[in-house]
C-alpha cells in the first residue's frame, strides 16, 4: 500500500485486547494479504518481507469470518460520501468465476463440534477462555459453500452492485446455476454507506440500472416498494403476452434509454476486480472466505480510485 492509503484505513484496523498477544504488524500482513490476491500467490509461497505465511492467512481467514474486511470496505465508502464523492446512479450485475479444482472438497462439519482430537467427547466443563467467532453459516457440500453447476462447469456467481465511477457497493456470492433476479433484492439491501456522524447509514440509491435477467415483477416491485427509479428492459415474451392481453395487459413498464447506457459502469467494475486473480478464479473451499478476497480487492479499487 502506498502511505497515503495506509493512513485511510489505519484509523479502522483492530487493535490488541492485550490478552491474545500483539497483533503482527498489521500494514506487514495487509500487503502480504493484497500481495496475494492480486498476484494468485499460493498462500505458502509468498515472499518473505510480508512474514510468515500463515499469519498472513490466518489474519485474512479471521477478518473474512468476523466482518473486518466488510466494515473496511463501509469506511472508506463513508469517506467518500462525506466528500461527495459516490455516484448514486448505480447498476447491479453478476459475473461467473470458475471455480478452481481446490475449491472443493471442504469439510462436512458443523462450527460446534463437542468432540476432541482422537474422537473423545468432552464430557466435564473447561474453563472458559478467549477464542474466535464462529465460523458463518455453512461448510460441507458445493450447496452450503455456493459453489455450482453451470455451462462453465464448476462455478460460482460474484453478484454486485457499483456506483457511477465502477467501484463496487456491494457484493454477494451465489452458486453459478443461480438466476440473478434471485439475488437482486440481497444485493441492494446489503448497501449500507454509514454518515460522518450521527444518523443511518445510506441504503437507498438515487436510481438502479440493470440487464433484462432483472426484468420480472418481484424486482419491480421491490423497487416501487422503495421509491427507487429504475431503468430495466423489458424482455421480449413479457412484452408479447402484455400485448396479446389489450387494455387488461396494462402500461408498458418506463425505460429511460440514456440512463441504460450508464449500466456498463458495473460490467467496468467487474472488471477491475477480475484484475486480481484470486477473484477471477475461486481456489478458496469457504464461501466466508472467497466473499472476503472479493471485499480486499474491492478496498483496493477504492483507495486507488
Amino acid at each position: 500500500m502506498r502511505d497515503a492509503e495506509w493512513e485511510w484505513l489505519r484509523p479502522f484496523l483492530p487493535v490488541s485486547n492485550r490478552r491474545c498477544g500483539r497483533w503482527r504488524d498489521h500494514r506487514q500482513v495487509i500487503d502480504g494479504i493484497l500481495h496475494r490476491v492480486r498476484t494468485g500467490v499460493h498462500w505458502r509461497d509468498l515472499p518473505e518481507r510480508f512474514g510468515p505465511w500463515k499469519t498472513v492467512y490466518e489474519r485474512h481467514r479471521l477478518w473474512s469470518a468476523n466482518g473486518t474486511w466488510e466494515r473496511l470496505l463501509q469506511q472508506v465508502q463513508a469517506a467518500a460520501d462525506a466528500a461527495g464523492e459516490i455516484d448514486w446512479d448505480i447498476s447491479v450485475d453478476s459475473t461467473i468465476v470458475r471455480a478452481h479444482q481446490h475449491a472443493a472438497g471442504a469439510r462436512n462439519r458443523p462450527a460446534a463440534d463437542p468432540c476432541l482430537k482422537g474422537g473423545r467427547v468432552r464430557r466435564a466443563p473447561v474453563r472458559e477462555t478467549v477464542v474466535e467467532p464462529r465460523r458463518p453459516a455453512g461448510g460441507g457440500g458445493a450447496g452450503g459453500e455456493e459453489l455450482g453447476r453451470s455451462r462453465g462447469g464448476f462455478t460460482t456467481k460474484l453478484h454486485l452492485s457499483a456506483d457511477g465511477r465502477y467501484r463496487p457497493l456491494s457484493l454477494i456470492v451465489a452458486p453459478g446455476q443461480r438466476a440473478d433476479c434471485t439475488q437482486f433484492e440481497p444485493v441492494l439491501e446489503k448497501i449500507r454507506v454509514p454518515r460522518p456522524g450521527p444518523g443511518r447509514p445510506r441504503k437507498k440509491p438515487d436510481s438502479v440500472a440493470a440487464d433484462r435477467a432483472y426484468s420480472n415483477g418481484p424486482c419491480r416491485d421491490y423497487l416501487r416498494r422503495r421509491g427507487i427509479r429504475h431503468t430495466i428492459p423489458e424482455k421480449t415474451d413479457s412484452q408479447s403476452a402484455r400485448l396479446r392481453k389489450g387494455s387488461r395487459g396494462g402500461r408498458p413498464p418506463e425505460f429511460d434509454e440514456d440512463r441504460y447506457k450508464k449500466r456498463n459502469t458495473v460490467e467496468r467494475a467487474i472488471n477491475r476486480l477480475k484484475q486480481h486473480w484470486v477473484v477471477a478464479t475461486r481456489y478458496e473451499k469457504r464461501r466466508y472466505v472467497y466473499l472476503g478476497t472479493a471485499t480486499v480487492a474491492a478496498i483496493a479499487v477504492w483507495l486507488r480510485t
